[in-house]
């Protein structure tokens, strides 16, 4: 299953981008397969992702394997400083 980024490309939220490009720059890195879906695009793309996440206000970044939850960008912060990362990815 691949890896699902849920990202926006419409916001004016500087923290939200710098999380997101640190999302995608950190996955580059390691050579982790990922797609981005960009919930502005889509209204049915943000309701997937709030599905997932099980929180009718989740923001992106918002990232899943499948249909399964992993997390948002503090728990993905924590699993790269802590060497998880593939399991907080259940890879």
């Amino acid at each position: 299953m691949p890896v699902k980024v849920f990202i926006t490309s419409v916001s004016s939220n500087l923290k939200i981008k710098k999380d997101q490009q640190k999302i995608e720059m950190t996955l580059d890195s390691l050579k982790i397969p990922y797609t981005n879906v960009d919930i502005a695009q889509n209204v049915e793309d943000k309701d997937e992702m709030r599905r997932i996440a099980g929180d009718p206000t989740a923001l992106p970044p918002q990232i899943c394997n499948g249909d399964t939850y992993c997390g948002d960008f503090k728990a993905f912060e924590e699993a790269v400083e802590m060497e998880e990362l593939p399991k907080f990815l259940k890879l």
